[in-house]
């Protein structure tokens, strides 16, 4: 990546962040709107809630599959990149690292580990198959707690491997790169919310677009009033 193409993403990167904070204001919004009592803390809300709170404690007092997260990583990168066309040459995951070998790359091949739940995308595809031939409307708090676990999965090992430099977070710009997987991973915590509340994507939008639009108009006043005090001290 020359060094155009750096700056380009930098300067992408920078300007998402404003929509990372209005996005997270939305999603503040959106859950202070939900009714209080049994509507907030519906069974569909506990049972993906619980399942999430499960795996936190499992993953900070009791084992961390590390192996498993490799190969979801790994095969993350391949899934994308079949999805882009790309041929795949190789793969291989051991608990200490993995690799894959892809005929092509591109920025959503390279991040998808860090957006893309692979876990909680297999249990949702399996009760889709399932629902051909049995009725899953009974169990349905059992799959939403198997979403919230595999989500917390994928949540808890993302972070944990954040942490860590990570060579498809610098090959991308780490500002640009950060800014969009916490934007796509905090789009997947608002598909959540709505699908186990009575919040609505409508109600989303509204405030979306509106924290959005306040958020930009009050970081331009601040670049600007920011630049009027360095002209000040040159002048």
């Amino acid at each position: 990546m020359g060094m155009g193409e750096k700056l380009l993403r930098l300067l992408v990167g920078v300007l998402l962040l404003p929509l990372c904070v209005a996005m997270s204001w939305a999603l503040v919004d959106l859950i202070r709107e939900l009714p209080s009592g049994r509507e907030f803390v519906s069974p569909q809300a506990l049972a993906l809630l619980g399942g999430y709170f499960i795996w936190l404690g499992v993953y900070l007092g009791i084992v961390r599959p590390t192996h498993a997260y490799v190969w979801a990583h790994e095969l993350t990168h391949a899934l994308w990149g079949l999805l882009f066309g790309a041929r795949i040459h190789s793969i291989r995951a051991k608990p200490t690292g993995g690799a894959v070998a892809l005929s092509k790359t591109n920025t959503l091949i390279a991040l998808a580990p860090y957006f893309f739940p692979f876990y909680t995308m297999v249990v949702l595809l399996l009760r889709a198959l399932l629902s051909i031939w049995l009725p899953i409307a009974p169990y349905e708090l059992i799959w939403l707690f198997l979403v919230g676990f595999t989500w917390g999965f994928h949540f808890t090992f993302t972070v944990q491997t954040l942490l860590i430099r990570q060579p498809d977070v610098v090959d991308n710009g780490r500002v640009f790169s950060l800014a969009l997987i916490y934007l796509l991973n905090l789009a997947g915590i608002c598909v959540w919310v709505i699908c186990t509340t009575p919040a609505t994507f409508t109600a989303l939008g509204s405030h979306l677009v509106a924290r959005t639009a306040l958020v930009y108009v009050k970081s331009w006043s601040g670049l600007v009033a920011l630049w009027g005090m360095i002209a000040q001290l040159w002048a």
